[in-house]
């Protein structure tokens, strides 16, 4: 138990930190009253500007002092919590090196607890770091990195209506003339229309089932989305092979807003390898994975959640083939509190490999394991996936702890399943990775 005199750094009572004591010191040059040029500003410049800029999804921007200072009380209390910026994962299991970790570190949250407990000072001017490089709403963030799409494709229409349940739009369109030959895909990227669409698309995907005229086939998404996740863009070498003529089906799920969105259309971008590039690796993109009888999955017909009540199931999937895994995407609704991916080894040996303790439905985050630590797995592993549900008052984002809930497509129902980004590997393929890395861990680490 903390005594209320005890005092953490910055002199904040304990009471005001939540969990302070844990917190490691601060350097002697840190442990004056922050500002928020010098210290604030650099942290919500890296970690919350994408979201809380004048075109963001978010509620508010951040980006000036002005509108810091007005929304600081708040502020505190979400990085206490942990809720801002979303990151779910469970720290004390399973890999911890992301390429996309946009959590606070126990130093970051002290300096923001500190600053709005100090009053919130502004600080010197000069100190303020250059605003960062955002992409608006209307433009697509994996421009950023490979240049302007090689094409883009659209959805019918579909008008959302104002303050209504969710809404589920699936469509097919054709897909013709966008290329005149088999090609390899580099990156994807999907978003509803600027500025409403963005707003209402909760998430939803585009996959492209296509052939060639000698009757070959291939299929892949040309556009995952979620509220937290952008674009795939896949590792240097891996690419995921498309055909010139075929259909999209479209799978979108909106969340209304408090106005009408008529005739959104979502987007999706594909950027391609050059003409005769064959990649090393080839992949399917980020692929669904639920057993047929569990975790829950989507096709599960015995998903029943009494009232006040938790429960866990789990599933099972074997690889018939050594796989890459590059990213975790946890996929459940409102009732949804943990999901996780274990590895359990042709030897018998098991491995956490991600874990979400503090789910939530609201957030659709692909989890980008660092390349050094993505899961390489062996043939004959089995991914054990297993889920719990929280159906009680204590859950904050269970609309009605007194129903019984059932699998459905609602976020008020409830499912569960997982996207994986994986790339399938020979036999050769694999033991030549796995010793690559058996090498780089060797020279990090020593014999």
């Amino acid at each position: 138990m903390m005594n209320n005199n005890v005092q953490c750094r910055f002199g904040i009572p304990a009471t005001l930190l939540v969990g302070c004591l844990m917190i490691p010191a601060l350097s002697a040059s840190a442990q004056t009253s922050p500002t928020f040029t010098a210290d604030v500003a650099p942290i919500l410049y890296e970690k919350c500007a994408s979201c809380h800029n004048p075109t963001g999804i978010g509620p508010m921007p951040l980006l000036e002092f002005a509108d810091a200072k007005t929304w600081a009380p708040l502020i505190s209390l979400k990085v206490q919590a942990r809720e801002m910026p979303p990151w779910h994962l469970d720290k004390t299991t399973g890999i911890q090196d992301y390429k996309n970790d946009i959590s606070l570190s126990d130093d970051q949250i002290a300096t923001i607890v500190a600053w709005v407990a100090g009053g919130s000072p502004e600080g010197d001017p000069a100190h303020l770091p250059p605003l960062p490089q955002l992409s608006s709403g209307d433009e697509w963030q994996t421009a950023t990195l490979l240049g302007p799409p090689d094409f883009v494709v659209e959805s019918p229409p579909y008008t959302v209506t104002a303050n209504a349940q969710d809404q589920w739009w699936v469509r097919n369109t054709s897909f013709e003339g966008l290329i005149d030959e088999p090609r390899y895909v580099r990156a994807t990227e999907l978003k509803g229309s600027y500025p409403l669409g963005v707003k209402v698309l909760h998430h939803g995907h585009a996959q492209l089932s296509s052939q060639d005229s000698n009757g070959n086939r291939a299929s892949g998404p040309v556009g995952r989305q979620g509220v937290g996740k952008a674009g795939d863009v896949f590792e240097e070498g891996t690419g995921m092979l498309i055909y010139p003529s075929g259909s999209i089906n479209w799978n979108l799920h909106y969340f209304p807003i408090n106005q009408e969105v008529a005739n959104e259309q979502a987007k999706a971008a594909v950027w391609l390898y050059p003409k005769g590039y064959k990649p090393e690796f080839e992949t399917s993109g980020e692929q669904f994975f639920a057993a047929d009888t569990g975790p829950g999955g989507l096709w599960a017909g015995d998903l029943v959640l009494p009232p006040d009540s938790i429960k866990s199931q789990q599933g099972v999937r074997v690889l018939q083939r050594p796989a890459l895994i590059t990213s975790f995407r946890p996929h459940m609704h409102m009732r949804g509190r943990a999901q996780s991916l274990e590895a359990v080894y042709p030897d018998g040996r098991r491995e956490m490999l991600a874990r979400v303790d503090k789910y939530n439905h609201s957030w659709q985050i692909s989890y980008k394991f660092a390349d050094d630590v993505a899961p390489l797995l062996p043939k004959g592993t089995m991914l054990m996936i297993t889920s719990t549900w929280d159906n009680t008052a204590e859950n904050p984002n269970n609309p009605d702890h007194r129903q019984w809930v059932v699998f459905g497509q609602r976020g008020v129902d409830e499912m569960s399943h997982l996207w994986l980004s994986v790339t399938y590997l020979s036999d050769d393929q694999y033991e030549r990775l796995n010793a690559e890395r058996r090498r780089s861990l060797t020279a990090q680490n020593g014999p």
